[in-house]
């Protein structure tokens, strides 16, 4: 059903569509209207068991297969095995239960920003009810302080204005008012006439009628979105999940050919079914998805300690891939502290320096520090600024690096930083100068007032508001300390100045003052004119100091940056240019043109738009959904109730640990604890890292366990005895396998890792000449084996132990020595430093250390069937392991010094 448009109709229809008298509901009406619409409260989406959400963690297709597998090497004998791998898979489920079980917060968040209670007009009397029992139809009573309890339509306001920015993404409180809003598509942020559930009051008093309640409220809106979100599987987990299959595939077809093949030759059953399984269980890395989850553990500790906080450990990869980031601007492309940056005095323009609430700042006039002391006019907006103002400057001194806060409106807050700056705190301005009455702000208005008495005993009313509003109550301007009338030449430059600085997304406020010879005359009717204009302020919420460099390194690194705000077109993109966010040709759209726009013309259009402005909290999710659409991974970062869906939706949703809401944060995958941009950037780089990482572990691993798989199906095709005992395989699998690959799971990033454009989503993770190494290293260590058994035989063909044993050594230090030549995605074994990986080192050195053990503890040597080895067998064997990796070397030494010979030809030509 569509929801009615309450901000498009006048006050008496609202009152008659909802059968409301000015003396508010009867107990007994409410009653039936609260059994008719329910209670002022959000669903819950039906929970899953907790025993369900384990056992999901082991719906895995590769994980079922390793448990087949598990199953009949207990049934075989191989227990330590079977152990091994069944600790390994739950290991795994817990880890992926306990992620899962944290996720689905976000409504509970929401629920507490909903108001436990409301006072409302029952039966004509003003009551206090719980927030649940609120109805349609209800009046409601709103003042500073107050949570709004549901979605209201105002009646009556005094100065009223409410803080919304957690729905509507909008830096600064929204004045409302109660006349009618013509426009049906208006955004939330320009229904100045309605209140939400779960906004804040921060000023004046007013009276509303309860319109919708419940999910019926565009908090319930957003509460429906954050449920029907689907959670997108990561590209990681899409790759691991096809690898997993095809290595099951390709490991139970070439066993069975292996077991075929031994029991063709002669070779009993049960042997070659015993070699079978445990060639099956080498092939399939096991250990794969637990090295993942140690890669990416260790890669969300990394990332801790650059101020990133991982929620879902896949999202971590995910980061890599990015296409486009959807940034919101307030808090997270902005500092959220309005700063006043310009002032107009005297027909001048001064710059004002520093940012944020900190005191501390210049004054500069052409471009030279001044002293605001010594110009009398500038000196005089200032001390208005901090007089006529009710915010105050604080300092947080439990920190050890103390924060400037401000308590109040931040556009007080703005001006009242600026007075500190030229040392004009606001204790002692109004020690000085008490004041003695104050005139506050109203929308009709648009004005300040506040009456003071300086050291000399003279009345002043010291005022601030719009400057047009303020410039018509005026009838002289001070110049250089001196009142002189306000001609239409001098009104023509101001206004001029108020374009000048509205084009730059300032937003403006004049300053004036009026002498008074009495106190009855700030008390009578209409005392804010004849003032004396003294200047303009321009403040805007500026931009985070890092972030237009972090903007340029997604540049480089294929990035898209898109900016997606509550606030106005003209702030939007003003803040977009600032920041190199907007290319040449680049677009701007708003939330009415979106109305506007089809889902297939958003989809065709999303590419040529940087910004997106006056939007609401669904247009997010439809930009998320168009960008997917379009192929793209999106990163969804925000701080809101708004950006909530949207965050979810994302390929990896991305919030703000200082600033951001509770939904906002559990809503997503990965916490900015500084809520800095440039942290993204950081995490994209760890992303890509990680990735880069995984797929070294699997190509090290893979081409291990292909050369394992070669050397049997070799033998087996050219009818020789089995090269390795089911026993040894298990062991390469589960001890030299295993610690190098995670050690190769923190190798550090290599140079240029941010200057390559984003991989394809869509990619295999064998793509990039993944396989072909994967392939050739793994043929390559597999007939370096066999051949090594080969000669074995040849020199003794009665000691098959001793040829097995020579094939294992070899197999396994071909592994090791590969390992190293895995490290470069591009390069080989020596593009990098071999000692920079010390966690590599260590690693190879205990699997060396662990493979001398079985084949020189002589408890060891009949459970591995091994016997010791002389130093010829050795040199045989270690020549033999590195030739894979060196003759592989040699070869792309060839191919690179060709390729530097025919550039050097073509550029002689």
């Amino acid at each position: 059903m569509q929801k009615k448009l309450w901000h498009t109709m006048d006050v008496q229809d609202v009152l008659q569509l909802l059968s409301v008298s000015p003396k508010g509901l009867a107990t007994a009406e409410a009653d039936k209207r609260r059994e008719a619409v329910g209670e002022n409260r959000l669903n819950e989406a039906e929970q899953t068991s907790l025993l369900t959400l384990f056992f999901n963690q082991f719906r895995d297709f590769m994980v079922l297969v390793l448990l087949a597998a598990t199953l009949v090497s207990g049934l075989l004998g191989e227990h330590a095995d079977a152990i091994t791998i069944i600790a390994i898979i739950i290991v795994n489920g817990i880890l992926g239960f306990f992620q899962e079980l944290r996720a689905e917060k976000s409504l509970a968040s929401l629920k507490q920003l909903t108001a436990p209670t409301a006072n409302v007009l029952r039966d004509g009397k003003k009551v206090s009810i719980a927030a649940l029992d609120l109805v349609p139809g209800d009046i409601l009573f709103l003042e500073a302080g107050d949570r709004v309890p549901a979605d209201v339509r105002i009646l009556e306001s005094a100065s009223l204005e409410a803080e919304e920015s957690a729905l509507t993404g909008e830096s600064l409180p929204v004045q409302k008012s109660n006349p009618s809003i013509a426009d049906p598509n208006a955004t939330l942020g320009d229904r100045k006439n309605m209140c939400y559930m779960g906004t804040l009051i921060t000023r004046g008093k007013g009276t509303a009628v309860v319109c919708e309640t419940g999910m019926q409220t565009e908090m319930g809106l957003i509460a429906d979105l954050i449920q029907t979100a689907e959670d997108t599987e990561t590209p990681l987990q899409r790759r691991l999940e096809q690898l997993g299959k095809i290595l099951v595939y390709v490991a139970l077809g070439i066993t069975a050919v292996v077991v075929a093949t031994g029991v063709l030759h002669g070779n009993s059953l049960y042997t070659m079914f015993l070699a079978g399984v445990s060639l099956a269980v080498a092939a399939i890395p096991e250990g794969l998805p637990a090295i993942v989850t140690v890669a990416l553990a260790l890669g969300v500790q990394r990332m801790i300690k650059r101020k990133a906080i991982v929620r879902k450990l896949p999202s971590v990869e995910t980061l890599g891939c990015a296409t486009v980031i959807c940034s919101d601007k307030t808090g997270t492309l902005t500092q959220n502290k309005m700063t006043v940056q310009r002032v107009f005095v005297g027909g001048q323009f001064y710059e004002v320096s520093g940012t944020g609430y900190n005191p501390q700042g210049e004054f500069l006039y052409s471009g030279k520090a001044i002293d605001p002391h010594r110009r009398a006019d500038l000196k005089r907006l200032l001390e208005v600024s901090v007089l006529c103002n009710n915010a105050l400057l604080t300092q947080d001194t439990s920190k050890k690096h103390p924060d400037w806060m401000i308590q109040g409106d931040p556009t007080e807050g703005a001006l009242v930083v600026l007075g500190a700056k030229a040392g004009l705190f606001g204790e002692e301005m109004d020690a000085a100068q008490p004041r003695l009455d104050e005139l506050p702000f109203d929308s009709t208005r648009k004005m300040m007032s506040v009456l003071t008495r300086d050291q000399k005993g003279e009345l002043y009313m010291l005022t601030k508001g719009a400057p047009d509003v303020l410039l018509d109550r005026c009838s002289y301007m001070l110049i250089e300390g001196k009142v002189t009338p306000l001609t239409h030449s001098l009104k023509k430059g101001i206004l001029n100045a108020n374009h000048a600085m509205g084009t730059e997304a300032l937003r403006c406020l004049a300053l004036a003052y009026r002498p008074l010879k009495s106190e009855q005359q700030f008390r009578a009717q209409d005392p804010e004119r004849d003032l004396v204009f003294i200047g303009m302020v321009g403040m805007i919420d500026p931009p985070r100091p890092e972030v237009y460099d972090a903007i340029q390194r997604c540049k480089k690194a294929g990035i898209k940056t898109v900016m997606i705000t509550g606030d106005h077109q003209v702030t939007a993109e003003a803040i977009a240019r600032q920041l190199g966010i907007i290319p040449s040709g680049g677009l701007t759209v708003n939330g009415y043109d979106l109305y506007n726009m089809s889902d297939r013309e958003l989809q065709e259009r999303v590419e040529d738009i940087y910004v997106y402005a006056r939007v609401s909290p669904e247009h997010k999710l439809r930009i998320v959904k168009a960008l997917q659409a379009n192929g793209h991974v999106v990163a969804m970062t925000g701080d809101g109730v708004n950006d909530a869906p949207a965050i979810k939706a994302a390929d990896i949703g991305i919030s703000m640990g200082q600033g951001g809401t509770d939904v906002a944060k559990d809503a997503s995958a990965l916490i900015l604890s500084d809520d800095n941009f440039a942290t993204i950037v950081a995490a994209i780089e760890e992303g890509r890292s990680i990735y880069d990482n995984i797929r070294k572990f699997i190509r090290y691993l893979l081409a291990s366990n292909v050369g394992e798989i070669i050397t049997m199906f070799l033998a087996m095709i050219l009818a020789l005895p089995l090269p390795l005992v089911p026993i040894q395989i298990l062991w390469v699998n589960l001890v030299t396998d295993g610690l190098p690959a995670i050690a190769l799971g923190v190798d550090p990033a290599e140079k240029g890792i941010m200057n390559r454009p984003p991989r394809n989503v869509r990619e295999s993770i064998f793509a990039r000449g993944l396989g072909f190494k994967i392939l050739s290293r793994g043929i390559l260590i597999g007939v370096a084996t066999l051949a090594v058994f080969w000669f074995s035989l040849q020199m003794d063909p009665n000691n098959l132990i001793k040829a097995q044993s020579m094939a294992f050594v070899t197999l396994v230090m071909a592994q090791l020595i590969h390992v190293f030549d895995c490290r470069s995605v591009e390069g080989g074994i020596f593009s990098r430093n071999l000692f920079e990986n010390k966690w590599l080192i260590a690693s190879v050195l205990s699997s060396v250390v662990l493979l001398l053990g079985v084949m020189y503890i002589p408890a060891f040597q009949p459970v591995f069937r091994t016997v010791p080895l002389g130093g010829v067998d050795w040199l045989i064997v270690l020549i033999a392991a590195a030739v894979p990796t060196f003759a592989l070397a040699a070869g792309r030494g060839v191919k690179k010094q060709k390729k530097s010979s025919n550039k050097l030809n073509f550029s002689r030509r």
